[in-house]
Parts: structure tokens; C-alpha cells; sequence
């Protein structure tokens, strides 16, 4: 599978440009993943970390989740993989397999690409129960460019550790 990644525009509006810097981000991280086996995606950094390409991609479906589905749009849903909503637990890929976690995570970016799409604005807000506060849809869009940013630094160091490939 070959992943399309397009860049941001350069002269957007501030709404096009969030969302394509946040799709930028998602298809950065199948491009780290494109071309590796299962066990390839399971394989785990230096100890002690567990950290692995595949439970980055199960952790993003939580993110997605979490953010998109449980507080902008108010869905009373459980988490993907984890009982008490602790999203540590989606790095442990040892048991998944890429089409289960990207197939989740597929998913759950498609949930939150209508939610994005169906507001009136990036003024909407949703209510984050961890901090008892009401955020906007825009806070949420930069919360989530940033939490690709960073896991695509771990997807980077993770890639070139399997097969040597490095690069954007």
C-alpha cells in the first residue's frame, strides 16, 4: 500500500489549514508504517520502553477517540483497548495485527473527520471531562497536530531501527 501525503497549503484559511496539517500528521504516521510485516510493527524499541509502530497506531485510534468522539461530539462510548480508559495500554501491540489496529484507527479517523466537518466553527466547543472544562473545536485540532508531531518523532526513530529508512 502506498500512502498519499499532501502537503498544507500555503495561503489557507485557518480552518483548511488545521485540517490538513492534522491529515499531513495521520499520513505521515502510515508512511512509517507502509511496507512492514506484522512482526515488523510489532517490534519494540530499546528496553525498557515497549514502544512499537503498531501500538503508536493503536494509541492515535484511542487519541482520535478520545478527543474527537468522546468530547467534541459527547459519545458515551467505551475506549478501543482498554477498560479503564488508560491509554497506555493501547502501546502493547504484542497480540495485534495491522489490519486490527489500523483498521480501528481508520475508523476512528473517519468518525473525526465528519465531527470536523459537520461544526459550525472551530469556535464549537465540547466538554472535556478530565479537566471539567469546555474546549473548542480548534483547541482540539492543535492537541491533535501536536500529538502526531510528536509520536511521528518516536515513528521516525522506530522505522529506522527495523529496516534502516529514514526521512519524512
Amino acid at each position: 500500500m502506498t500512502v498519499e501525503r499532501i502537503g498544507p497549503p500555503l495561503t489557507g484559511g485557518e480552518r483548511e489549514t488545521l485540517r490538513a496539517f492534522l491529515d499531513y500528521h495521520r499520513a505521515t504516521l502510515a508512511m512509517k508504517a507502509d511496507g512492514l510485516s506484522d512482526d515488523d510493527l510489532r517490534r519494540q524499541s530499546m528496553p525498557p520502553s515497549t514502544l512499537s509502530l503498531l501500538g503508536l497506531v493503536r494509541h492515535m485510534a484511542e487519541v482520535e477517540r478520545a478527543w474527537f468522539r468522546r468530547v467534541m461530539n459527547g459519545e458515551d462510548i467505551p475506549y478501543v483497548w482498554s477498560d479503564k480508559g488508560d491509554f497506555q495500554e493501547a502501546y502493547d501491540a504484542s497480540e495485534s495485527t495491522r489490519s486490527e489496529a489500523f483498521e480501528a484507527w481508520q475508523t476512528e479517523i473517519e468518525h473525526s473527520r465528519r465531527i470536523e466537518e459537520q461544526a459550525e466553527s472551530l469556535d464549537v466547543t465540547g466538554y472535556q471531562a478530565k479537566w471539567g472544562e469546555d474546549v473548542s473545536l480548534r483547541l482540539v485540532m492543535l492537541h491533535m497536530i501536536h500529538e502526531y508531531a510528536r509520536h511521528n518523532g518516536h515513528a521516525d526513530f522506530l522505522r529506522e531501527g527495523i529496516d534502516g529508512t529514514v526521512g519524512a
